[in-house]
């Protein structure tokens, strides 16, 4: 999917009623003798032909006071920047940021590292100087549709280029990232200078919450998180996640991946995933295993018996997608969720080819330790990461799901038909050996020997006694 400008620029919103609360807004400014320019996205997508969900206002001709008095007319009020410089507007139908034109000078390091000052007064092109790219430098005053391009940015964007504004840009190491935001989202081309600035950031001082953030929008908002992650290589940021940067250069059995490395393998499998992101139940933790699938073979790959192989690269994948994760997030439950479809990504491939040799206990014992679905979705995504075509009717993975369905672990996974209390009830007392038998029924339930709670109740009547 591609955009190109529209010839007119009339600012869109998802919900119109955003769109009347920002006329309303800037009419209030204009009365009280400022004026109020819709900045940034909302500019863009608008040249773009595209609807936004928000809307950034930046006023000028208006004291802070003046400005932060005017907008708590409007609704719930909180202050984000310095100096009452960015207010947010909080109502029903979007947030409306509303700021003043500022002054920023670098004071120390990291994305927070600066100092701000309020100019209501500011030139607007002088202003537009402090953003990030071209692209974000248009306004446009929502009154009377007046438009201003002090830095080209619709021509930029006529020609899908992301270009800097200005040096200012290398001030803050975040916008290394954003360059691979805007590039999964609409695979823009990348100003040589803009690259040649980013390659001097040093992206160790975010702190990871930053990363988080920025790769959300990457994987979760991009149509082509693959490009982004060539981006990233390009503008020489994979310096700081070795364990992506590791792919590049590990080769690939060509009758199996034709497509090359496997970091465009990786590539590929992302954008991949993209055509069906909509039916993932956590889209953020799907993607990110995509991502990590094939980390292990950076330290795996051999070349043996006439080609190359990868043994064991799924299980020995952990470690470095923990380390890759541990840079982003310091939520353990979604690491451990990505963890869990890297190591069994292959297993969709593997039991379907012993299919006739397979328990209902395997898959059982599969449903503990992965979302079924989800591992399909990955495993699909991981075979179409290939220059040829691949069915999404997968017949590996449309096995699995099958199989789990009619077993009732598709969805869930397996609830013991015992518990201690049950065991309790029986006479025996809470200890080891309680514990060691309801191990013993639930591995019978899930081989199938145990079918119902009255067989597992029948069953441990007759060893209690005997433990």
């Amino acid at each position: 999917m591609t955009h190109s400008p529209t010839s007119a620029v009339r600012p869109r919103f998802q919900d119109p009623e955003l769109g009347e609360r920002v006329q309303l807004f800037a009419q209030a400014v204009a009365d009280a003798g400022g004026r109020a320019f819709l900045v940034g996205g909302a500019v863009r997508d608008a040249c773009l032909g595209l609807s936004s969900v928000e809307a950034d206002l930046e006023v000028y001709g208006l004291a802070a006071e003046r400005l932060q008095t005017l907008v708590a007319g409007f609704g719930k009020l909180h202050l984000v920047g310095q100096h009452f410089a960015v207010l947010l507007l909080q109502t029903p139908h979007g947030a409306m940021e509303i700021s003043l034109p500022r002054r920023e000078s670098k004071t120390g390091p990291g994305h927070k590292g600066f100092e701000v000052a309020a100019d209501p007064f500011l030139d607007p092109k002088e202003a537009s100087r402090r953003r990030d790219f071209t692209v974000n430098a248009m306004l446009l005053d929502p009154l009377n549709q007046e438009f201003l391009d002090p830095w080209g940015g619709r021509k930029d964007l006529q020609s899908g280029l992301l270009r800097h504004v200005s040096p200012a840009f290398a001030e803050d190491p975040l916008r290394v990232l954003r360059v691979a935001r805007f590039v999964a989202r609409f695979h823009w081309r990348v100003d040589p200078e803009t690259v040649r600035l980013c390659r001097q950031l040093d992206l160790s001082e975010l702190p990871p919450e930053r990363f988080e953030e920025e790769w959300r929008q990457i994987l979760l908002r991009g149509d082509y998180p693959g490009a982004a992650l060539q981006c990233l290589e390009d503008v020489g940021a994979l310096r700081f996640f070795p364990e992506l940067a590791k792919l590049r250069g590990v080769p690939q059995d060509p009758i199996w991946h034709p497509e090359g490395d496997v970091f465009h393998h990786t590539c590929l499998a992302l954008d991949a995933g993209v055509s069906f992101r909509e039916e993932m139940d956590d889209p953020w933790v799907e993607m990110l295993a995509i991502l990590c699938h094939d980390l292990g073979k950076a330290n795996t790959t051999v070349f043996e018996r006439g080609r190359w192989r990868s043994p064991n690269h799924d299980v020995e994948g952990e470690t470095l997608t923990r380390s890759f994760l541990a840079r982003i997030t310091r939520e353990k439950k979604r690491i451990d969720a990505v963890v869990a479809l890297v190591v069994h990504h292959l297993r969709p491939m593997q039991l379907y080819q012993a299919r006739k040799r397979v328990s209902d206990g395997a898959i059982r014992r599969l449903s503990l330790k992965v979302d079924i679905p989800a591992l399909v979705r990955v495993a699909i995504a991981d075979g179409a990461g290939r220059t040829e075509p691949w069915s999404r009717n997968w017949q590996p993975g449309q096995w699995l799901l099958q199989r789990a369905a009619t077993l009732g672990v598709r969805d869930a996974q397996p609830k013991p038909f015992l518990q201690g209390r049950d065991l309790i009830a029986l006479g025996m007392a809470p200890g080891p050996p309680m514990g060691a038998l309801l191990k013993q029924a639930f591995e019978r339930q899930l081989e199938g020997s145990l079918q119902d709670r009255e067989q597992a109740l029948a069953w441990v009547r007759d060893r209690v006694n005997t433990v």
